[in-house]
């Protein structure tokens, strides 16, 4: 850690702000001291509604692009098509659509026939289109008629690959197409055998058409160069790829126990777990390729979000010698996020903030409410139901998303709000937002609190 963040915990501390790493409770006032029985399937019925209307409903079957496979990706607020945009198929949402309806169709057996056709249209685009049968691997995007084009260059960002593998793994448990996990397991060789860092552990990020390592020369400058479209610093390691490296290879290695991956993903737990995050729970951004520190922001919703991801991971490979550390760590995720990030007069996260000190960035995105309230629920289930607090901020979360993140005259919800739930950006759907954040979230919600209610 650098002097200047080792100065920001110092400061943090004797301010109180990381009091939570004391183990004392950083979380909402309760409302009452514990939820009632009837409360969990009356929330369930809610949230499965939601589910159904305001993501599956309103996405599918429009999205599905029958002239050049895929799936389109921008729609207004009231769910028009946007066609003269030159954002053509980005992998990660090409993924992370073929991922939800996978999911559906294998999680809602009602749906089946309507989702697993939706799921195969997904897997024929990542398969014949965006899979470079020349050098193997996922582009980070194409034109719409299947083309190289200069918004995504011919490279390949591991973010982007580790979706597709992230798709196809659901795909195969949704459909059993063998053929399907064949691909994943090419994609998940490519990408090991590429991009791999054996001598630092984790992976790098940014590669040529031919998968040659793109390292930057600018690497720790103020202006390093930037990944197309993304943003990551080229030459450098992020919490984000990591995180949903993380979350690939855990739903990949639940349909082939295949021994690297399983190292893979123990690698990555700690990684996640030991570098990326600090000790008071929170996750550095941005790092050298031997995982220095070179940011001093924290994002409240990758804060959460990778708490349930390493919970998940550690429920993949079974309970293991460091398992409780795992949770430990996820828990100081969540308190922290509620600590610093979490909005006591409204409800809901807030976008951004200092590391290890206060929100500074009060915007609320769509997917940082919907992650959070699918971890509070886990971290109620786990910690929290004799206090009722968890559940209390659960709650609250999900009034917040009613009455604010969801548009209930067009259907959907809105990208970006203010504090106060005022609307900042109302379009539907780009790029960067497809059904993947509320699809789990909902998916994962209502299947627990039907659970819990049993």
């Amino acid at each position: 850690m650098s002097k200047m963040l080792q100065t920001a915990v110092l400061i943090a501390a004797a301010l109180g702000i990381a009091r939570w790493s004391a183990g004392q409770e950083a979380l909402p006032p309760t409302v009452r001291s514990a939820p009632v029985k009837q409360d969990y399937p009356d929330l369930a019925a809610q949230t499965e509604q939601t589910l159904r209307l305001h993501v599956l409903d309103v996405w599918f079957p429009r999205c599905v692009d029958r002239q050049h496979g895929g799936f389109h990706a921008n729609f207004t607020r009231d769910w028009k098509l946007v066609s003269n945009t030159d954002d053509g198929k980005f992998s990660v949402f090409q993924a992370r659509m073929t991922w939800v309806a996978s999911e559906v169709a294998t999680r809602r057996p009602e749906m089946r026939d309507r989702f697993v056709p939706i799921a195969r249209h997904g897997v024929a685009y990542l398969r014949d289109v965006l899979w470079d049968k020349e050098h193997g691997g996922f582009f980070w995007g194409l034109s719409d008629d299947g083309r190289t084009s200069a918004k995504y260059t011919d490279g390949k960002h591991l973010y982007g690959n580790a979706f597709c593998l992230y798709a196809l793994s659901a795909a195969h448990g949704a459909t059993g197409d063998p053929d399907t996990l064949e691909l994943a397991r090419r994609a998940f060789r490519w990408m090991d055998d590429h991009a791999h860092d054996a001598i630092n552990g984790g992976y790098h990020e940014w590669l040529t058409r031919a998968g040659q390592i793109v390292r930057s020369d600018e690497v720790g400058a103020s202006a390093p160069r930037q990944v197309p479209v993304a943003g990551f610093p080229i030459g450098q390691k992020s919490m984000n790829t990591h995180i949903h490296l993380l979350e690939a290879f855990t739903q990949l290695y639940q349909v082939w126990k295949d021994p690297v991956l399983g190292a893979r993903l123990e690698e990555l737990i700690a990684i996640v777990r030991d570098r990326i995050c600090v000790e008071q729970g929170a996750l550095h951004l941005y790092f050298t390729e031997d995982w220095r520190p070179t940011s001093d922001r924290d994002s409240y919703g990758h804060d959460v979000e990778a708490a349930f991801l390493l919970l998940e991971a550690e429920h993949a490979l079974g309970e293991r010698a460091d398992s409780a550390r795992t949770r430990q760590v996820a828990k100081r995720l969540v308190d922290h996020a509620l600590a610093v990030g979490w909005d006591r007069v409204h409800g809901g996260f807030y976008r951004e903030g200092k590391m290890l000190g206060q929100a500074d960035e009060l915007a609320k995105d769509w997917w940082v409410q919907l992650e959070g309230l699918n971890v509070l629920l886990i971290m109620h289930e786990l910690h929290g139901r004799q206090n009722g607090a968890y559940f209390d901020a659960l709650l609250r979360q999900w009034r917040f998303i009613q009455q604010h993140m969801i548009d209930h005259e067009h259907g959907g919800v809105y990208e970006t709000v203010a504090d106060d739930g005022t609307v900042i950006k109302p379009l539907k759907a780009q790029i960067w937002k497809a059904a993947y954040h509320d699809g789990r979230a909902l998916l994962n919600v209502s299947d627990r609190l039907r659970a819990i209610a049993e």
